[in-house]
């Protein structure tokens, strides 16, 4: 039986609560891949509560090698490259297998894409520290081997790269199964190289940029169909990474010279597609609006400004793409970048959780109302007085969850609040880069008391949560 056979066939979740080598609880099962499984476990020589453990059918051919290779791994050091905390062999249900433990990542780039894509911007900022650890790696004759969107990590909002794939340049593709169209082509022929990292990193940026992957004819046509919605900058940068023979792809550092480079307008997403669907590109299907998509201007508003005369073009169009910067520059600091922390912290005008050896806050002066998500509307008309809400519910959160945060985590909650003011139903609208802390904030959102109504119909309220590393703060505003 083939690798992906046992893997689809077993039942991984019934391993939970197994201990590996008497160290390494299986806590509760994450996921798997076509060659691996993932669980939750914890690492206590580094008094870690929470740590990810991959396991991998044993090949007695490669099991070695595989051994060696983390143990080389493990012992690297780069701010963007996730750390190898242990590595070893095992055994479940009667089958050897091997076992690497890593830091927990607290989301993947595969789970932001099905919800939207990535900014020129966000992009930018992902390349960016991603071909710096390639440099890293390739001044080490190593390769990463497999980037794709699931091995784009997010560890205490930063961006981490996986590392329990790379392997020296040259080493065998054998072992990895199935190849992919993250594969270059040329990994067919057996072996890894640094060019099949630049194919794997191209086809990662169009998907991110997209939400959907490049596609060719067939396996000999050179040029790829690309989105439609791919911005134009990225175009050429994309179909040099793609091309099939790996001596005419960009080297990692032709490419950090064009990114680092490239200027601010140029990242900025057009107020029109500039790329025509035509028989090189695709034109992907539309997708529903997310409560953090930044508002596009309408298609009247366009026409009309079309429509109007040469002396008053100008102007309109001015002030439109002033509106969509101004707008794009509120979403990202409202916290859909997934891969920046924001560098200060706030602290909210209501209740604060602090832990018993912080002073309690000072009373705060007079400000503007809470930060709300975009598609809530902030104003002054929505204030909420001091008898609407009777119970805030603040997470409580342990003082070592709380270190490991940097600037500030938002989490947004949508509640429908019954004639009586509880709250009969809770949805999460926004996550933040944390599932941890998301949860918390839903488990409090549910304890929240408010006024009771005079009228039978429910009403909703948005509560929006913040986690920094002084304290958890909460607020509600009625949606209108």
């Amino acid at each position: 039986m083939s690798v992906e056979a046992r893997i689809a066939m077993t039942d991984w979740a019934k391993w939970e609560s197994q201990v590996i080598n008497g160290v390494f609880p299986l806590r509760r099962f994450l996921g798997r891949s076509n060659h691996s499984v993932v669980f939750l476990t914890e690492y206590g020589a580094q008094n870690l509560p929470t740590a990810a453990i991959k396991i991998v059918p044993a090949d007695p051919l490669e099991e070695d090698a595989q051994l060696s290779h983390w143990r080389a791994v493990a012992a690297l050091s780069h701010p963007h490259l996730m750390r190898l905390l242990d590595f070893g062999r095992c055994q479940l249900g009667g089958h050897k297998f091997l076992f690497v433990v890593m830091d927990h990542a607290e989301q993947t780039l595969a789970q932001i894409l099905p919800h939207r894509s990535l900014t020129p911007g966000e992009a930018r900022e992902m390349l960016l520290p991603t071909l710096d650890v390639l440099t890293f790696l390739q001044r080490r004759n190593l390769v990463h081997g497999q980037l794709k969107p699931a091995n784009f990590l997010v560890v205490n909002d930063q961006l981490k790269i996986s590392s329990d794939n790379v392997h020296p340049a040259g080493a065998s593709t054998a072992s990895r199964g199935k190849t992919s169209v993250y594969d270059a082509p040329e990994s067919k022929s057996g072996t890894i190289s640094a060019a099949a990292d630049i194919w794997g990193l191209g086809v990662t940026l169009v998907e991110s940029l997209s939400q959907h992957l490049p596609t060719w004819p067939d396996e000999r046509s050179e040029a790829a169909f690309l989105p439609a919605a791919l911005p134009p900058a990225f175009v050429d940068t994309v179909r040099r990474c793609l091309s099939r023979n790996p001596a005419n792809r960009p080297t990692i550092a032709e490419l950090h010279t064009r990114i680092k480079s490239a200027a601010p307008e140029d990242l900025n997403p057009p107020l029109q597609p500039a790329l025509p669907v035509t028989s090189n590109t695709v034109a992907p299907p539309p997708s529903p609006a997310l409560p953090n998509t930044v508002p596009q201007p309408a298609a009247d508003g366009a026409a009309n400004a079309s429509a109007s005369s040469p002396k008053s073009a100008i102007p309109r169009q001015f002030m439109l793409a002033t509106a969509v910067g101004l707008l794009m520059l509120v979403a990202i600091w409202a916290g859909l970048r997934p891969f920046k922390s924001s560098p200060s912290s706030r602290t909210s005008v209501t209740a604060i959780s602090q832990s018993p050896s912080q002073p309690p806050a000072a009373p705060a002066a007079a400000s503007p109302l809470p930060e709300l998500p975009p598609d809530v509307p902030q104003n002054p008309r929505t204030a909420v007085s001091a008898s609407s809400v009777i119970h805030e519910e603040i997470p409580e959160v342990s003082r070592r969850a709380r270190a490991s945060i940097r600037g500030r985590i938002k989490v947004t909650i949508r509640v429908t609040v019954d004639r009586s003011g509880r709250v009969a139903k809770e949805t999460l609208a926004y996550s933040g880069t944390s599932k941890y802390f998301a949860h918390l904030a839903s488990e409090a959102a549910v304890k929240w008391r408010f006024a009771p109504a005079e009228k039978p119909d429910p009403r909703v309220w948005i509560l929006q949560f913040e986690f920094t590393r002084e304290g958890v703060s909460g607020h509600a505003v009625p949606r209108t």
